[in-house]
Parts: C-alpha cells; sequence; structure tokens
C-alpha cells in the first residue's frame, strides 16, 4: 500500500464513522455545519457532505476534533472503528488488531520495562498514575465523611460508636491516600510537570501548610 493509498483510506474510514456519529447524533448536515461554527470554526456544509460522499480525500485536523465534539464522540473512535473492525491499517503497510492501534495512539500499549523518565510514554504513565491517585483519595475522602455524618445523625447509641470507629478508619485512609496525592503532586513539580486541577473535595491538598511558613 503507498502513502497516498494508506492516507484516503484513512480519511475514507473516519468519514464514514462521522457519519455514522451524525446520524447518531440526529444532526442533518446544516446543522452539523451550523454546530461547528457556534464553537469557533466554521466547517461548510459541502466539506461534510464531500467528506462523506468521498469526494474528499483528506481532513484537517482542527476540523477532525471541531466535528467530533458536535458529533459527541471521542475524536479516537472516529480513527478507530472499536467494535465493528477487527483491524486497521495503523500506517502504511502496517496492520493491527482495532484495540492495539487504540492503545497505540494512546500510549497504552504494553512495555516490557518502564518507559525512561523523562520520555513522553514516561510522562502519559506519570499523569495515569496521577489520576489513579485522585480516584483512590477522593474516594476514601468521601467515604470518611459519609461514615461520619452518619455517625452524626443516629439515635442509637451503640450503633453511633460503631460508626464512629468506621468513620475513624476511613479518614485515617484518607488521609493516607490525601498525603501520598499530595507527595506524587509535589514530585510532579520537582520534574517540571504541572499537574492537573484537583476536584474541590481535594482542593486542600495544595493549601500551603501552616508549619512550613512558620
Amino acid at each position: 500500500m503507498t502513502n497516498a493509498d494508506w492516507s484516503a483510506q484513512l480519511t475514507a474510514r473516519v468519514a464514514d464513522q462521522m457519519r455514522t456519529a451524525r446520524k447518531a447524533a440526529g444532526l442533518t448536515v446544516a446543522e452539523a455545519a451550523d454546530a461547528c461554527a457556534s464553537l469557533g470554526l466554521p466547517v461548510p456544509r459541502t466539506t461534510i457532505t464531500n467528506l462523506e460522499t468521498g469526494r474528499r480525500t483528506s481532513l484537517d485536523l482542527a476540523e477532525f476534533l471541531v466535528l467530533a465534539e458536535v458529533f459527541g464522540v471521542p475524536p479516537i473512535s472516529l480513527l478507530f472503528p472499536l467494535g465493528t473492525s477487527p483491524s486497521v491499517a495503523v500506517l502504511p503497510n502496517r496492520e493491527a488488531s482495532t484495540w492495539e492501534a487504540v492503545a497505540w495512539f494512546t500510549g497504552e500499549s504494553p512495555l516490557a520495562k518502564s518507559a525512561p523518565e523523562g520520555s513522553a510514554r514516561h510522562t502519559l504513565d506519570t499523569f495515569r498514575s496521577h489520576s489513579d491517585a485522585v480516584a483512590a483519595a477522593l474516594a476514601s475522602t468521601r467515604a470518611a465523611k459519609e461514615r461520619r455524618r452518619k455517625a452524626t445523625i443516629t439515635l442509637d447509641v451503640g450503633r453511633r460508636q460503631s460508626l464512629l470507629d468506621a468513620a475513624a478508619s476511613y479518614e485515617q485512609l484518607a488521609f493516607d491516600d490525601c498525603r501520598e496525592l499530595g507527595e506524587f503532586r509535589t514530585a510532579m513539580r520537582q520534574r517540571g510537570l504541572v499537574p492537573p486541577a484537583l476536584p474541590q473535595d481535594l482542593a486542600f491538598i495544595d493549601e500551603p501548610d501552616p508549619e512550613d511558613d512558620a
């Protein structure tokens, strides 16, 4: 397969997914074009029609992203038809299962060993680990608050003590999770990385420690 053949087939595959996504979203071509314009990037109706009919064999990256947003689908689902096609040509003369193609594109392909520190893959893995740490801290913090809330409203004295004991255990777990998340974020900053904003429930983790200020 030549580069030109692969490029045209890639565009045709994306255009086919776009047509399916547009119809699933219940949008006409005109409505899709109007929605693109409202997002700040006008995509003429003729462009969308020419893509869907195969008269256009290339797609601008900005148009691709805006159309994915308009259709309400993850952009990667337009590139790789997961669930409907067993394999795709990810590059000229390189065929892979659709799931492997998705993992390659998102940087989630299994590695025999950890990615070198400072590499693009290492940065991706760091942010994924940070996301896991945020989820753990958020879950334990909310669970601790819920146990404490139940303990304060129960009228059963015996049950109250049981709930207070459970709340204390969850609060210790939440404390440990939040401390580890804070240390993780500090380590990221020391590497020159900018951690994502925290959910409101965990915003306190980034607040300065009064003892440090003293």
